[in-house]
């Protein structure tokens, strides 16, 4: 007799989760799985609860209710170690949120230095592959304001994977930038998708969404209205809400 699969073990999970601001209910017991591996796209309208959902996964917004579990951790429990949750999943915002005072280097290493109490030169070495990653070691020792945006994304991007992460968020990673630096930012989350990262990524670039996903989660008013490859949901979306959406930002294809 076979033994039965054994069920894989999803990298994060999210059990009726929910989120309220007073009597604003901005998630309305969303269930979702990200297996390892796995790059889902959310997309919906701007107020849907995309970025309220992906905040609520590293607890910087802290849910009403439901359950987050990360690589098989509940961190919704009380006394649940956050600092050390949070090295284990790698975020990435709209804005870059970069220390101006040091360099791109600095930034990416100072969590090495700070929570993880590396030694300068192992810090180092870490910090300058993981801007080789991002294709910017020949700008490690350039401050911020000598960067464009894209490049910053990019240092933001070589801060959050520098921590080995098992989990990467990424809350419209483009948004704030010109249209000729998304690309490169693209490209990154690309090959980090290639290298098997984990990623679960809030965005508005439909084409990327189409293009990279595993799959495509619909979001509408606290819920997930839609789910499946991306050739389905954008190919042949099933709900009306799903189709009115896509025909504004694709104007129709």
């Amino acid at each position: 007799m076979t033994a039965p699969p054994i069920l894989e073990l999803a990298m994060l999970e999210l059990v009726g989760l929910r989120k309220a601001y007073g009597s604003l209910e901005v998630l309305r017991g969303i269930d979702l799985r990200v297996h390892p591996g796995e790059m889902v796209c959310v997309v919906g309208p701007s107020g849907s609860g995309k970025s309220s959902m992906l905040r609520c996964c590293n607890r910087l917004e802290e849910s009403t209710g439901g359950q987050v579990v990360v690589d098989g951790v509940d961190i919704t429990k009380p006394g649940v170690d956050i600092n050390t949750v949070r090295q284990r999943i790698g975020m990435v915002f709209q804005q870059f949120n970069l220390y101006p005072h040091l360099t791109a280097l600095g930034n990416v290493t100072l969590a090495l230095r700070k929570v993880q109490n590396k030694p300068g030169p192992e810090a180092e070495k870490l910090g300058l592959a993981a801007l080789e990653r991002v294709g910017l070691a020949d700008k490690a020792h350039a401050h911020p304001a000598q960067l464009s945006g894209g490049q910053q994304q990019r240092v933001a991007i070589a801060r959050a994977i520098v921590l080995e992460p098992k989990l990467m968020l990424f809350d419209e990673p483009t948004s704030a930038l010109d249209p000729e630096t998304v690309g490169e930012v693209l490209k990154v989350m690309r090959e980090l998708r290639e290298s098997g990262m984990t990623m679960l990524v809030v965005t508005h670039e439909m084409g990327f969404a189409r293009a990279a996903a595993d799959r495509v989660i619909f979001m509408d008013a606290g819920a997930i209205v839609e789910e499946g490859p991306p050739a389905e949901v954008f190919g042949a979306p099933k709900h009306d809400r799903t189709r009115a959406f896509l025909a504004r930002y694709t104007g129709g294809h």
